[in-house]
């Protein structure tokens, strides 16, 4: 009987850490990063321990449903896509967010992380392509940023920053000069409803800023609509 009980013990253990939080799960066009435009299965992992003033998704802070990695790439196979995006809230909040990857990778998916910029990476598969969102001073968040993340970025990674005026435009263009910045893509992002991509673009030229402008694409095309 004690045999038994430690087999069910630690087949129990074995399934709390092959575990995640899912807020949702679906498949869409990406709409950001070097990745935009590609069908990609979004895997939405619950809870931020940021709280960034423009975020999108709040509504991915509290609840989700907890499902197994079998589960979720059950569900990611059934899509018949092979770009999938790991995203929040923030999904290195959840620490097996890591082996998932690994997982994801292995199932030779083509893999992308979207992280804050304030956890950090250095244990992510080489594989995954990480989009690192360093947070702007009117996020109300930009004292979590973390630069030695800097450090274990490879050249397929991708940064980003999302700007709500030209206060957090000057802030990510000194970030660039100073930090070398451009040894990697770098994305500016205008706020959505706040910042008119125009305007961003205007800077940028001016600027002969070596980055991207990033529009979010898939809010073009299906405005707030949840799970799109």
């Amino acid at each position: 009987m004690a045999e038994m009980s430690d087999r069910q013990s630690s087949l129990a253990t074995a399934s709390v850490e092959t575990r995640l939080k899912i807020t949702e799960i679906f498949t869409s066009i990406q709409g950001e990063s070097e990745l935009s435009g590609w069908p990609t299965v979004f895997v939405r992992l619950t809870g931020c321990p940021l709280r960034c003033r423009w975020c999108d998704t709040p509504y991915s802070f509290h609840g989700g449903q907890w499902k197994s990695f079998d589960e979720i790439l059950a569900e990611i196979d059934a899509s018949g896509v092979r770009h999938v995006c790991v995203t929040g809230g923030e999904p290195l909040a959840q620490k097996r967010c890591i082996p998932f990857l690994e997982r994801l990778c292995d199932a030779s998916y083509i893999v992308s992380l979207e992280t804050s910029g304030a956890i950090a990476v250095d244990q992510v598969d080489q594989r995954v392509i990480k989009v690192v969102d360093f947070k702007a001073p009117g996020s109300g968040e930009a004292e979590r940023n973390l630069w030695d993340i800097l450090d274990h970025l490879l050249a397929h990674d991708q940064i980003k920053f999302v700007l709500a005026d030209r206060a957090d435009f000057d802030w990510a263009i000194e970030q660039v000069r100073t930090r070398q910045l451009d040894r990697w893509t770098v994305l500016f992002s205008p706020v959505w409803n706040e910042l008119h991509p125009r305007d961003l673009a205007d800077w940028i030229v001016a600027a002969a800023a070596p980055v991207k402008l990033q529009v979010q694409l898939h809010k073009y095309l299906w405005g707030e609509e949840k799970g799109r």
